[in-house]
């Protein structure tokens, strides 16, 4: 296994399956009586730019959980690249504790405390991507679907960063992968042209179109994201008018797979992305899978702090 975890497209797929299958014994293993304590001794720090609920709570709970503990350092305490270097905070850390987690505003930034790093880091969000999220819903569509093989997943909005993940671990387990999004709003070439390679070897489809009712025809997931996710809140007004034709409804919902199961990685924003009609419908697995956030997150720590 690899030192650090900061994208699902550096593992290979069967360790990604093999990462998955460990969240889902976890997960079995808390709900009949506890986890081991195998990380007695062992602390996470958790670095944050950005604010969370379910990044924060979720690790912090899994380091509990397997018997370990979690140190919280808001962005005020280090700042990043800021009032220090991040070669010499990944060193310094590295001294301290046993793993990184970092919810980043840069990539670059994670990258480069990896870098230097001589304990694991744990990517817990960047604007390039969300590797975590995508270990979550892997787990919450196989929970659902027995497999990803040949499931239709359609991601509907903002081609962003989670939308990348979601698109690798799709292409790397077999799924096929529809992107629905507008002008102006698509995935990064580089993430799509990385896509293409990993469903070039799995047989996936990809597929990225401009409407939404055409990329949910067969949809077994329906997934959707806020409009504006944080650090674009200049772009906002901009967004609500682009926006509103991509908003998953009961109308878009009724158009899927009889069983299609709908998404979203939260915070949610009720009545622009999503309606409260599907967001609290029978279709709707989103808080099902914000709680599978800690046990993917557990399956993570388990494969770099147990090697």
């Amino acid at each position: 296994m690899k030192k650090d975890f900061l994208a699902v497209s550096d593992y290979t797929p069967s360790e990604l399956q093999e990462m998955i299958d460990l969240a889902v014994s976890l997960k079995k293993e808390h709900f009949a009586g506890g986890n081991k304590p195998i990380f007695k001794g062992k602390v996470l720090a958790m670095i944050f730019q950005k604010p969370s609920l379910r990044t924060r709570m979720s690790f912090d709970m899994a380091m509990r959980h397997l018997g370990g503990d979690a140190l919280y350092l808001s962005p005020a305490e280090i700042g990043l690249g800021q009032r220090e270097s991040i070669a010499d905070v990944a060193r310094v850390i590295s001294g301290y504790v046993d793993a990184i987690m970092a919810r980043v505003f840069d990539h670059a930034h994670v990258i480069e405390l990896a870098r230097w790093s001589s304990i694991p880091v744990i990517n817990g969000l960047s604007d390039y991507n969300h590797p975590c999220q995508a270990m979550a819903d892997a787990l919450t569509i196989i929970e659902k679907f027995k497999t990803l093989k040949g499931l239709n997943i359609s991601f509907i909005g903002d081609g962003n960063n989670v939308a990348v993940s979601l698109l690798h671990i799709c292409a790397k387990l077999g799924a096929n992968f529809t992107l629905a999004s507008p002008e102006g709003y698509d995935m990064l070439p580089a993430a799509i042209e990385d896509g293409r390679k990993f469903a070039a070897a799995s047989g996936s489809k990809l597929n990225f179109i401009r409407d939404p009712h055409e990329a949910v025809k067969h949809a077994h997931v329906i997934y959707t994201d806020t409009w504006t996710s944080m650090g674009q809140e200049a772009e906002t007004e901009k967004r609500i008018k682009v926006f509103p034709p991509y908003q998953v409804n009961q109308k878009l919902v009724s158009e899927a797979d009889k069983d299609v199961i709908v998404m979203h990685c939260l915070p949610a924003h009720r009545g622009q992305e999503l309606t409260d009609e599907v967001a609290d419908g029978p279709h709707s697995v989103i808080f099902p899978q914000a709680h599978n956030r800690l046990h993917a997150q557990k399956a993570v720590l388990v494969k770099l702090l147990a090697a």
